[in-house]
């Protein structure tokens, strides 16, 4: 039964873990909040991600290095980036944004945006799991990025001479370092940097639900239904529910990942938003003694220490929301990991695909909305939406509480484009 609306001060559209840490924030504040999700909570790309919290990953995607790779890339079907050729007339105007992100002066405002959102993101993240009591699902081992040759890791130099200007701890490694940190390694791994600050949760799916009771114990309600429309009226904010039901909120949070284009398109905001769809295979205990996140640049691909288990995925197909799955880009990832760890037990593991919302500069969009300020994006993190999550929500609680954000969001509004 939805409460009357009067009993609802923000109407949370998405249960992600960007919606469930937002939710957090505002029922800790004392606000009357309502989550809406058009499945069970935390069941999409907040399900399957890597687990990562990544708060050295300040350099945007959209980068010259990316464009001089992706050519060859994209001739591997099943490599690190792939576009289904009858999908490519649709994403055409999004590829067009992207190489003008590549742009340096666009990279460098990227750069210093996300870094912004990365300082605010360790310190929200580290609070918010203190005041959740999740602290025992965090590992903080670091990540190892590997590379099989010294053309490549030299290549990858300019990313971290940047990230030490913004005060990143990393450490490169050859040899028999890189050996110590994972044993079991293929020896074709000679060059690698490890980042220690470097953290991972133990269960993303299962970190979420975490939060999400949190949130429940201050008061949050979560209701199942697919969000038609939001719209302004008057001092606040409507909620169209397919079958018919209508919801009224003081104000409201667009944080519906993958599908939150359209409603904000209906309320003037035209974003590029598009589709990453990620892959993985997630390998039962026993399959492998991973000690740290392990990422593959070259490749495209992480493997990390999840459940108790072993995850292997990542990689970027541009295809959208509706095509079926292609579970040979998983097959052809656990096959690549089989090679780099040859210990890797590859039985028994399970499929998983999964919608990152991307955007060209790979910053989300955070911010009023351009039809009323009572209605709020907070999505498009792309692989960052773990990471960003607990950031995105003080910075929505900010915005719902009439305060001056803890950052600069200008390079967050969805008026950008």
């Amino acid at each position: 039964m939805t409460p009357p609306s009067p009993a609802i001060d923000v109407a949370i559209i998405g249960a992600g873990v960007v919606g469930i840490a937002t939710a957090c924030h505002l029922a800790e504040e004392g606000r009357r909040v309502l989550l809406i999700d058009r499945e069970e909570p935390a069941r999409g790309a907040s399900f399957g991600n890597a687990g990562g919290l990544a708060f050295s990953d300040v350099m945007p995607l959209a980068s010259p290095g990316i464009m001089r790779k992706a050519p060859g890339w994209l001739l591997d079907p099943l490599g690190p980036l792939a576009i289904p050729p009858a999908y490519l007339p649709r994403i055409a105007p999004w590829l067009w944004r992207f190489w003008r992100a590549s742009r340096p002066d666009r990279v460098r405002a990227s750069m210093v945006a996300q870094a912004a959102m990365m300082r605010l993101a360790r310190e929200a993240m580290g609070a918010l799991v203190s005041r959740a009591g999740l602290g025992d699902m965090l590992r903080s081992d670091g990540v190892l990025e590997l590379h099989e040759s010294e053309a490549e890791w030299r290549a990858s130099l300019p990313g971290w001479e940047t990230r030490a200007r913004e005060g990143i701890a990393f450490e490169h490694l050859r040899g028999e370092a890189i050996a110590a940190l994972q044993p079991g390694l293929s020896p074709r791994f000679g060059f690698a940097t490890f980042v220690p600050g470097w953290q991972n949760v133990a269960d993303p799916y299962r970190f979420a639900l975490g939060l999400l009771d949190h949130a429940q114990r201050r008061g949050a309600i979560l209701r199942r239904g697919r969000v038609l429309a939001v719209e302004a009226v008057g001092d606040g904010a409507r909620i169209a529910i397919e079958g018919g039901d209508a919801i009224a909120a003081r104000q409201a949070v667009i944080a519906g990942g993958a599908w939150s284009r359209p409603l904000a398109r209906a309320l003037g905001d035209d974003v590029p938003l598009e589709t990453e769809r990620g892959y993985n295979t997630t390998l039962p205990p026993g399959a492998f003694d991973l000690r740290r996140q392990l990422t593959f640049p070259g490749h495209g691909f992480v493997i990390s220490p999840i459940g108790g288990g072993v995850r292997v995925g990542g990689a970027v197909e541009l295809g959208g929301l509706t095509r079926p799955p292609n579970f040979r880009r998983a097959e052809a990832m656990l096959g690549k990991a089989a090679r780099f760890l040859p210990g890797l037990r590859t039985a028994g593991g399970t499929q998983w695909m999964g919608f990152r919302p991307s955007l060209p500069d790979s910053l989300p969009v955070i911010g009023p909305s351009r039809a009323s300020a009572r209605i709020i994006h907070a999505f498009g993190h792309g692989h960052l939406g773990l990471t960003q999550s607990a950031a995105t929500g003080r910075l929505v609680a900010d915005l719902v509480a009439g305060r001056v954000p803890s950052i600069d969001i200008a390079p967050f509004s969805a008026q950008r484009f």
